[in-house]
């Protein structure tokens, strides 16, 4: 399972602005990215990089510089994103727990039925799933 902390929201986020834009061929800049999702730039600084090592963003220098998306959107899954930066999902914890414990067994095998099933699931969501998402809930908006 997947432990989802701040930074590993924060990296989904900055990838489905950079899916957002992937279109449009241009870099995005961090400011942009920062301010659309109330991200820390230095914690965001960190984040990308570590992204870019991992191979999903690339980066340009200079005035016109930002980062981009290595893929299409339809390409990279919630899973691959959360992996590179929360590291490999640990097996289900199987508790201190003694073995031999009635039902510990079965519990165990809930736990890692739970586990498979979230993979499955991040595996299956794409960064063009969600920017669609995410577009369809901007078009449902209503202002008083």
């Amino acid at each position: 399972m997947f432990r989802i902390t701040a930074k590993v929201e924060y990296a989904c986020l900055a990838m489905l602005a950079l899916a957002a834009r992937h279109e449009s061929g241009e870099p995005v800049r961090i400011r942009e990215i920062a301010d659309s999702f109330q991200i820390p730039q230095r914690f965001l600084v960190q984040i990308l990089l570590q992204l870019k090592t991992a191979g999903l963003v690339s980066s340009t220098r200079g005035a016109s510089g930002g980062y981009q998306l290595m893929r299409r959107p339809d390409q990279i899954s919630l899973f691959e994103v959360i992996e590179r930066i929360a590291g490999p999902a640990e097996q289900s914890e199987a508790g201190t727990l003694e073995e031999q414990l009635p039902g510990l067994e079965v519990l165990h095998e809930v736990w890692e039925e739970f586990s498979s099933t979230q993979e499955k699931i991040l595996k299956r969501i794409t960064l063009a799933d969600l920017t669609e998402r995410m577009a369809d809930r901007s078009q449902n908006m209503y202002y008083i």
